[in-house]
């Protein structure tokens, strides 16, 4: 698994997440479900490919990245 080495900018829409998980299960080491039960990130430095993919999965587009 490659790393992330380029910094980049993970928003979460948290009015837009309804909490589903599917970010979590594609890329467990950036994103985890807070005490809200909504999605946020624990970390930036992972993989690339899988915060895109993560992303684009997201039902409701509730997470935006920035490279």
């Amino acid at each position: 698994m490659k790393k992330n080495n380029k910094k980049i900018k993970i928003t979460i829409d948290k009015k837009k997440c309804i909490g589903c998980g599917s970010c979590t299960i594609l890329c467990p080491d950036v994103f985890e479900l807070g005490k809200d039960g909504k999605s946020q990130v624990k970390n930036t430095d992972g993989n690339i490919e899988e915060i895109k993919s993560a992303a684009e999965s997201c039902p409701v587009k509730a997470i935006k990245i920035e490279e």
